[in-house]
């Protein structure tokens, strides 16, 4: 588990212990307030103005850990229904731009009423409802966005039907005039519907994007508990990509974000021969699994309880224990994928005192299996943001054969309402 140099990292962030966790009011305060005022992580879509009731709620009626969740969910409720009515009030007077953007900040609404994870029936119907406005307020834009639905052709008997993902095509975008293509796979808890903050940047760019989660979250097919789950789902999506002739196959990416760059370390290579290059933004693959990892990482940087979400997030519900006791069964390093021969271009993000999941697994990366091009961020933590960004546009860039400089692209992500 140790870094080069000697420095055993995991049992040094062992010993913190996050202001955040201690109420909502803490976790406001201290690490939500900014974000949410700029419009970053985990409020993309959102309006400080829109939130501000609610935290003055739940502030009020005291919440902390542990949440119960269907209280903590309902706060949320009255506000994203005000934003809804507003956005189908505008959407009859014929103001298509602002009913969009009422659309998506009921959804940054109902988005943080349901994280970090669907775990109760009021949650649940959140990311329903958050889903519903999502998908309004993409369609509504002036570059629309597609909700699409396709057969998990793949899938066991006990898996999910189909497979659902937002999919951009640029304006202009046909059969003779192909686009690039760049996949978004989402993390433990920023779905398709947050994630879609990336598509217009993209769409500018002349290129084509599907957004969609990984197992265990929003609307994946995949079986949570079955490490060989994920390689079914994506031979579906692959497969039905494979037929989309706006689509330049020759210029195919993949970009899987926090636990979604561990499904995209794997996918790397068990589909090395469907993409032109991944990258794996703030992801692990084996420490990540380690009990001892697990069970202090409640505490550090993750907004709640991490190590419970992620047992959820893998098919254990509440049970805590036994996933730390059979966690390993999902590492990439067990179970030989970073040994294999075959890889296509992978680049590894992240920042150095990630406290989500450890450095130590993309040391991991680098010393198994085919050469993998890497950057770490000095004094980040997880996902090395915002630097992170700016070096993984670049690469894609110049793997897609596209000019400009991704400053420009990061400024078409929304961070303050105009209405």
């Amino acid at each position: 588990m140790a870094a080069p140099g000697g420095k055993f990292f995991i049992q040094d962030k062992l010993k913190d212990v996050a202001p955040h966790h201690e109420s909502f009011e803490q976790l406001w305060e201290t690490k939500w307030k900014m974000p949410c005022t700029l419009g970053l992580y985990p409020f993309m879509f959102g309006a400080l103005k829109d939130f501000e009731p609610v935290v003055e709620r739940l502030i009020k009626e005291g919440q902390k850990e542990p949440y119960d969740w269907d209280a903590y969910a309902q706060a949320f409720f009255p506000k994203a229904e005000e934003l809804v009515a507003e956005a189908e009030k505008a959407e009859q007077e014929g103001n298509q731009e602002k009913a969009s953007e009422f659309h998506l900040r009921a959804s940054a609404i109902y988005r943080i009423s349901r994280f970090p994870a669907p775990r109760s029936e009021k949650q649940r119907y959140a990311w329903i409802e958050g889903k519903k406005a999502a998908n309004k307020g993409l369609a509504l834009r002036e570059r629309p966005t597609k909700a699409m639905t396709i057969p998990h052709k793949h899938g066991l008997e006990n898996e999910g039907k189909d497979v659902q993902f937002y999919y951009h095509l640029p304006p202009g975008t046909t059969k003779d005039k192909p686009v690039p293509l760049v996949i978004i796979l989402s993390g433990l808890d920023g779905y398709r519907t947050e994630l879609a903050v990336w598509i217009e940047g993209w769409s500018q760019k002349g290129v084509g994007v599907i957004v969609l989660e990984i197992p265990g979250t929003g609307d994946s097919p995949a079986a949570p508990n079955d490490p060989t789950s994920p390689e079914r789902e994506w031979s579906s999506l692959f497969d039905w990509i494979d037929q989309q002739p706006e689509i330049d196959h020759s210029r195919r990416a993949l970009w899987g974000f926090s636990t979604g760059g561990y499904y995209a370390i794997r996918l790397a290579h068990t589909h090395h021969d469907r993409l032109a290059g991944v990258v794996a933004l703030g992801g692990g693959c084996h420490h990540m699994f380690a009990p001892e990892w697990l069970s202090n990482v409640n505490h550090l940087e993750y907004p709640f309880d991490l190590a419970h979400t992620l047992a959820y997030k893998w098919g254990y519900g509440d049970d805590l224990e036994k996933f730390k006791q059979e966690g390993m069964k999902f590492s990439l390093v067990e179970d030989g994928t970073l040994d294999k021969p075959d890889c296509t271009r992978l680049l590894l993000v992240n920042g150095v005192g990630d406290e989500i999941f450890p450095i130590d697994d993309y040391y991991e990366c680098i010393q198994r299996g085919t050469p993998k091009e890497t950057r770490f961020i000095q004094s980040r933590k997880h996902m090395g943001e915002p630097e992170s960004f700016i070096v993984i546009l670049s690469w894609l860039y110049k793997l897609f054969g596209l000019a400009g400089h991704p400053g420009e692209q990061m400024r078409t992500i929304p961070s303050r309402p105009k209405y």
